[in-house]
């Protein structure tokens, strides 16, 4: 899987863009968390390259990046979770899951 990385806080403008025509993935991430981490191996088993083709993956390293991740709490209106999916489309969180609950079928069958 490709991820893009998010490690400026000016990258929430073109992740905003850039939902206008595809919808952007962000996972908030935490390298010291086995749910995190769990969530994570999960996740990219399952994601396909062609999945690209309509989502954009971007992630967030939570402990390095807090400041960006409460950013994107307050931006999207989403409380603060880890780790945790979200999906951006047309500047605005139409999905999210935390932990466990992140289901990479949930996110490809979602209907926008």
């Amino acid at each position: 899987m490709n991820w893009n990385i998010l490690n400026d806080v000016k990258q929430l403008e073109l992740i905003d863009q850039e939902s206008q025509s595809k919808l952007v993935l962000i996972l908030k991430h935490s390298t010291r968390c086995s749910i995190s981490i769990t969530a994570l191996g999960r996740f990219e088993r399952s994601w396909k390259e062609s999945d690209s083709n309509f989502i954009k993956p971007y992630y967030l390293d939570l402990l390095n990046f807090r400041d960006i991740s409460n950013l994107i709490a307050n931006r999207y209106h989403i409380e603060h979770q880890s780790p945790q999916i979200l999906l951006i489309n047309k500047g605005i969180c139409v999905f999210s899951q935390t932990h466990l609950d992140i289901s990479y079928s949930d996110i490809i069958n979602l209907k926008l």
